[in-house]
């Protein structure tokens, strides 16, 4: 599902161990980033983490003022670790940071990793980081990789690709302190729109079903002074199941509350990729229902879904069969008017006939919601048993290449070619001749 968000968090992943990049020119383009950012979005904040000597991170997250971030990284400075490079583990914490925030809100995450060093750590580290990956980006992470140096070829150069391409993000390279702030500053620009959770060409692998229903929070029953109002019907008792037994439950962070029935044909229809996964329709907070009772509600829907479409295919042959005959019917009336207008006009020239067209037989459709009332609509071709006219490629064809027609076509379409007429009348018996040159009646010579 597309769905544009404003709310940005830029968090600053420090992962610098050698002198290349001074403290100073570091705040200095922080800061012209956060100033710049700010005239277009004044709801961004910020974050940064950077590892120390005893290899606990320095985290700090959902920063508004640029003081504070600011001071954050110069008090870290000094006692940060510069032995070696601690890449996968930093963005171990930056996602997990990210998956818990997004249980409850939805917001755009840009990760900006400033590394000068590659990390040694083994691959299965990387093939770890890569899982996570593949899930940070539907839930609306960015990441870019300033690798800052003077080399021109890192050990690491394709797994910094592999994570910023994966993430819609990008790789650039630092070789002159002097270009640092210039190359922060070309990411200021808001990245395109993206799709929260799921999207019809990223969908959720099944195997990871334990990993959304993590995050994911179950509805809580009411508090006794709560009113009994589902947020989706707005009615008290169920409009679905009409039962005064389907107890209303609601969501722990904004108190939207819920019919059973109601909220799983709501999750049927808005869910991330499993049915019983939803986000709460009035705060995003990552909702799940029991997954059984889900897919229960969603067959007895599709059953009913079903039963419908032979009823109303059956009616519209009924309809298309009655047209048909007022067709047949009007174009027999129409044949009948040309017969008498060929009797009146006998011995005028004819037009040349008119080139048969083939018409081409609309198909017969129906919409369908599929998941009942708050389920996606869908259009479904339905069977035709008339015969269709079959035609192939009939304009301007000349009358020989008429035999040729498919049987399907009607016969009061076609024409017998009719001959020219001349109608003479005898001036000494008066009697009506047609191409003569002698009369039939008296013998007299007709001129």
């Amino acid at each position: 599902m597309l769905r544009t968000v404003n709310a940005e968090e830029f968090i600053f992943y420090i992962d610098l161990t050698t002198n290349f990049l001074k403290k100073k020119t570091l705040l200095k383009a922080i800061n012209n980033f956060v100033k710049e950012k700010n005239k277009f979005n004044a709801l961004s904040s910020y974050g940064v983490v950077m590892f120390q000597e005893d290899d606990n991170p320095l985290t700090s997250y959902d920063i508004k003022e640029t003081e504070n971030l600011l001071n954050s990284i110069s008090e870290a400075w000094n006692t940060r670790e510069i032995k070696k490079s601690f890449l996968e583990n930093g963005l171990y914490e930056i996602l997990a940071y990210i998956f818990r925030q997004s249980q409850k809100a939805r917001k755009n995450y840009r990760v900006i990793i400033i590394s000068d060093r590659p990390s040694k750590l083994s691959e299965d580290y990387h093939t770890a980081l890569y899982d996570l990956l593949l899930k940070a980006k539907k839930f609306s992470a960015f990441i870019d990789v300033i690798r800052v140096g003077t080399e021109k070829f890192y050990d690491d150069d394709v797994k910094l690709k592999v994570i910023s391409s994966e993430t819609q993000g990008g790789t650039f390279y630092c070789n002159d302190e002097k270009l640092f702030q210039n190359i922060l500053g070309s990411l200021i620009q808001n990245k395109k729109e993206f799709k929260v959770i799921q999207s019809e060409e990223d969908t959720i692998e099944e195997e990871d079903q334990v990993f959304y229903e993590g995050l994911a929070t179950e509805l809580i029953s009411l508090s006794p002074e709560d009113d009994e109002i589902c947020t989706i019907c707005e009615l008290e008792v169920c409009p679905i199941c009409e039962a005064y037994s389907d107890e209303i439950h609601k969501c722990f962070n904004c108190n939207a509350k819920f019919h059973s029935c109601c909220a799983a044909k709501y999750s049927i229809a808005k869910n991330i990729g499993f049915k019983h996964i939803f986000r709460c329709p009035q705060c995003d907070t990552l909702l799940k229902l029991d997954e059984e009772f889900v897919n229960m509600v969603y067959k007895e829907d599709l059953e009913e879904e079903l039963e419908e479409i032979p009823t109303i295919e059956a009616a519209n042959i009924e309809e298309t069969q009655e047209n048909t005959l007022e067709e047949y019917m009007l174009n027999e009336e129409e044949q009948d008017v040309e017969d008498i207008e060929d009797v009146i006009n006998l011995g005028k020239p004819r037009p040349p006939p008119k080139p048969l067209i083939a018409t081409k037989t609309p198909e017969l459709t129906k919409k369908v919601k599929v998941g009942g009332f708050f389920g996606r609509e869908i259009e479904v071709k339905i069977n035709n048993t008339n015969q269709k006219v079959k035609t192939k490629d009939l304009e301007m064809k000349s009358s020989s290449q008429i035999g040729n027609v498919e049987k399907t076509i009607s016969i009061t379409s076609l024409k017998p070619p009719r001959k020219k007429g001349i109608v003479k009348f005898c001036k000494v018996c008066g009697a009506t001749l047609h191409d003569a040159t002698i009369c039939s009646v008296c013998g007299a010579k007709i001129e």
